[in-house]
């Protein structure tokens, strides 16, 4: 239906000032082309919001017309929920401000920004919050999940640094969550998912960090996995909440910088960073750059906000993801990790096993909706491919994971670690809490317009 017949149409595209795009449009396919390229979806309209009144625009037009509804940022759900067939997608990457109030240590960040414009500026002032791992991950997505990052054994996750979040309901209003406004919805919203509205700001406590920090990796060939594992883990029961590591299953990368001899070949490294300063991070780093010795240390000074881009992949990999809390690392879950890690698929996949512990397990349970935070080790198969012909294989041995684990997992999970494995890994990664969330979504969005990774449904 053209403009001229559809005022509708017509006023929304006077509402985003012509920033209203449909298939074909060169800003349709940027906005369509996620981090996973596996995902092909194709809404009907994508509306580039920059103002939270767009946003409302937006919402009240998908309501006329019962259009389902996403909302787009990094583009990093590994389910493609940042898209959605036939409905409008709200891409917000226009309110992508950051402001720094170095003297509060506050830092108010657009719900469309990414971590590596939040890292960049609060890093200005020797400063930073919980961030993701890789860099162009938008920041609201990935805090209303939790929010797992380097800082997080000193700091917590990043939705236990968040201080207000101000985002756009379903019936259009612009609300204002805090510990002193609307508790309810803010306790919801610091893990509980993208569920309850479309965010528009985030405000985050700041931390001295850096600018200088110890980071980067060690790489041993394959055949050291186990040992090298059980290192990873006695260095983790007792280290120091500066101390952020996790242990990687992959394939060497073929660059100037990895010995010859592993290029291209399976290895295993240990990967992170020590959030003090750089005489303690050598002392508490020395078990892990002493064994071995590795085929490459390439730990060293580092500015932080380029360490936090270490880690990047490129856009594009098709994805597959999943996720389980181990609440300990015994032999047993050693030698059952590394035998399936010695199946790895050639190319960029990665099994990586990030220690929690620190900050993140001394959260209250019920401070956030997220539970089983005790975990001591993440096990995240983050399997990525180019040729869909190999879909079924990858996927089939990320799936393995989950039941090789299950002797050894807790149950719970980490959502933002998975894509879309039903309402049980759901429930699982909220225990308890899941009513309590079930309850603010029938407050604030009851006909269930947010269905993002982890989706809850309104009480009735």
């Amino acid at each position: 239906m053209s403009l001229i017949h559809d005022p509708a149409l017509y006023q929304l595209r006077h509402a985003l000032r012509g920033h209203l795009y449909d298939p074909g449009e060169p800003e349709y396919e940027d906005a369509c082309t996620l981090f996973n390229g596996m995902i092909e979806r194709r809404p009907r309209h994508v509306a580039r919001c920059s103002h939270p009144h767009q946003i409302s625009a937006a919402l009240a037009f998908a309501r006329a017309r019962d259009m389902r509804v996403a909302v787009r940022a990094g583009g990093h759900s590994v389910a493609g929920l940042s898209l959605v067939d036939d409905g409008l997608v709200i891409d917000v990457r226009g309110l992508d401000e950051v402001v720094v109030d170095a003297e509060r240590r506050i830092a108010r960040v657009g719900g469309g920004a990414t971590w590596a414009a939040v890292d960049r500026l609060t890093q200005e002032h020797g400063l930073a919050t919980v961030g993701g791992r890789v860099s162009s991950t938008g920041v609201a997505g990935l805090t209303l999940g939790g929010g797992s990052g380097w800082l997080e054994r000193k700091h917590g996750l990043a939705c236990d640094n968040v201080l207000a979040v101000e985002l756009v309901t379903a019936s259009g209003e612009l609300v204002r969550a805090s510990a002193d406004e609307h508790p309810e919805l803010f306790w919801a919203l610091r893990g509980g998912g993208g569920n309850f509205g479309v965010v528009t700001a985030i405000e985050f406590a700041l931390h001295p960090v850096g600018p200088t920090v110890l980071g980067g990796l060690v790489l041993h060939p394959a055949d050291r996995a186990r040992d090298l594992l059980r290192v990873f883990r006695d260095v983790m029961v007792d280290a120091p909440d500066e101390v952020s590591l996790a242990f990687i299953f992959l394939n060497a990368p073929d660059e100037d910088e990895i010995p010859p001899e592993l290029r291209g070949k399976p290895a295993v490294a240990i990967a992170g960073m020590h959030a003090g300063g750089l005489a303690d991070a050598e002392v508490a780093l020395a078990p892990i750059r002493e064994y071995g010795p590795p085929a490459l240390d390439a730990f060293g000074p580092t500015a932080y906000a380029d360490f936090q881009r270490s880690l990047d992949d490129p856009p594009g990999y098709r994805n597959w993801w999943t996720a389980e809390y181990l609440e300990d690392m015994d032999d047993a879950a050693i030698d059952a990790i590394v035998a399936l890690g010695a199946g790895l698929p050639a190319g960029p996949a990665q099994i990586f096993i990030p220690a929690w512990g620190g900050a993140v397990a001394r959260m209250p349970e019920g401070a956030t909706p997220l539970t089983g935070r005790g975990a001591r080790f993440v096990v995240h198969p983050l399997l990525l491919w180019d040729d869909a012909a190999d879909d079924e294989r990858n996927i089939a041995y990320g799936r393995r994971w989950r039941d090789v684990l299950a002797p050894y997992r807790t149950g719970a999970t980490y959502l933002n670690f998975v894509g879309e494995e039903g309402t049980d890994r759901v429930r699982a990664a909220y225990g308890p809490h899941y009513e309590r969330l079930a309850r603010v979504k029938a407050g604030w969005d009851p006909d269930n317009v947010f269905r993002a990774t982890g989706n809850v449904r309104a009480a009735d």
